[in-house]
């Protein structure tokens, strides 16, 4: 029986990938670049389980959203007790943070992750039931400077990789009190039009009628055009940190779009939100976003402390980079191919190899090679930069060929010179070739 992956998920494999970013070297890159980007912004590493307890994220992400009343992967386990997979990873990281007493370690907390999320819904271009996230979460400060660094954090990410014509669009959605006047405005306005709005969104006049903003559907969104602004109900103090947040984007030259329709999916967001789009992906133009969680960590148990922070799908990143022909580095070629011809060839090939490989040279080799050709396609398919045919009559000579794959030049040096000849070229070599996507 042939086994085949199930629906909405995806293997990331090293070659002949059906789609080019499911590329494992592509993902290398992308995951290398995204942890030293949070190195240079002074946040660390987090790890946390794969599930948890569902009550967690009823509560962190709010049982009224999408993605806990439709999208959670639930199961019990053998105690029946109810867990589910990660949807998200802000819930997951505020348990850890409150459950270790981080804040205790340190008045401002800057973490980040790479991890998967799960979710089950329908699979589509840049939605799979298993999608891959770069997060962080800055816990402690509640200056609009604060806000501005992360969303610089993001669009400086974007720019590494080499992604053009994004926009970043931002909006406040205020404090609790903001919230609250501006709902009463907001069902006053939607209430003549309620039986024309979708079904999803009379769900959502009940339950948390902002959401109605996120909805997708054109009739929802015609009504919506002359909705009233939340951006017209931000108290002073919320305006106040709203203007700190443009006014320095402007200083540091990012440009933004203010839109007043941004909520976010998620219940816990208050003030600074933001989006970054592209026109790349069609509907599903979202490849990043965040917004302010002041308190969050109150609900999981521990001090009401300020928060902000962003999520980053890999999946888009890549998608809009194949699209836009962003170079990518190749990482994972050989320096040099040892083809051996033979059982002693095999043996020394193999002594030499293993020495290579302990000085921190990649390199490879063919075992019991037939036909030299046979060994130079390999060599040639890996991208190896040099080839090396060793079989009976170099090791009798003690001369050998060392072939440049890409000029097809011939060096004729002494076998017992090949190795600290190979250590030269490698400490010599450059960058490693850069592959780009056509």
């Amino acid at each position: 029986m042939k086994f085949q992956i199930p629906k909405g998920l995806f293997d990331i494999l090293p070659y002949n990938a059906a789609e080019n970013w499911r590329l494992s070297e592509y993902w290398q890159h992308v995951e290398a670049v995204m942890r030293k980007i949070a190195r240079d912004y002074a946040f660390q590493e987090i790890r946390t389980p794969v599930f948890e307890k569902a009550e967690l994220f009823d509560r962190g992400v709010g049982e009224a959203t999408d993605i806990v009343s439709k999208e959670m992967y639930v199961f019990e386990d053998k105690a029946k007790r109810s867990l589910a997979l990660r949807p998200e990873g802000t819930s997951s990281v505020m348990r850890a943070f409150v459950e270790k007493n981080l804040y205790t370690y340190s008045k401002i907390n800057k973490l980040f992750y790479i991890a998967p999320m799960f979710r089950y819904e329908r699979p589509q271009a840049g939605r799979y039931r298993q999608h891959h996230q770069f997060g962080v979460e800055a816990i402690g400060n509640a200056s609009f400077e604060q806000d501005v660094e992360i969303i610089d954090m993001l669009w400086e990410l974007y720019k590494r990789l080499g992604l053009k014509n994004l926009t970043l669009q931002l909006n406040s959605i205020g404090d609790a009190g903001c919230r609250e006047s501006f709902k009463k405005v907001l069902s006053e306005f939607l209430t003549p039009h309620y039986d024309s709005l979708s079904e999803e969104s009379k769900v959502r006049f009940e339950k948390n009628i902002l959401r109605i903003f996120d909805s997708k559907d054109p009739k929802d969104q015609e009504i919506l055009q002359n909705a009233p602004s939340i951006l017209d109900y931000l108290s002073d103090d919320a305006k106040k940190h709203f203007d700190g947040v443009c006014h320095l984007l402007e200083k540091i030259n990012i440009p933004f779009e203010i839109n007043p329709k941004i909520v976010r999916g998620l219940d816990y967001y208050n003030r600074t939100v933001f989006e970054i789009t592209t026109e790349e992906l069609g509907a599903q133009g979202t490849i990043g976003a965040g917004g302010r969680y002041d308190g969050f960590t109150s609900v999981f148990g521990g001090p009401s402390l300020p928060g902000i922070g962003f999520g980053c799908g890999i999946e888009r990143v890549l998608q809009v980079m194949l699209r836009q022909n962003v170079s990518f580095p190749k990482l994972s070629n050989p320096f040099v191919y040892f083809i051996a011809l033979g059982d002693r060839a095999n043996e020394f090939c193999f002594t030499l190899l293993t020495k290579l490989r302990h000085a921190h040279l990649p390199c490879e080799m063919s075992f019991n090679t037939k036909k030299v050709q046979e060994g130079l396609k390999k060599a040639n398919q890996l991208m190896a930069q040099y080839a090396v045919v060793i079989g009976d009559d170099e090791i009798a000579s003690n001369q050998v060929s060392l072939k440049h794959m890409i000029d097809r030049k011939e060096n004729k040096l002494a076998l017992a010179n090949l190795f600290q000849t190979l250590l030269h070229l490698w400490s010599k070599n450059e960058h490693p070739t850069v592959q780009t996507h056509t």
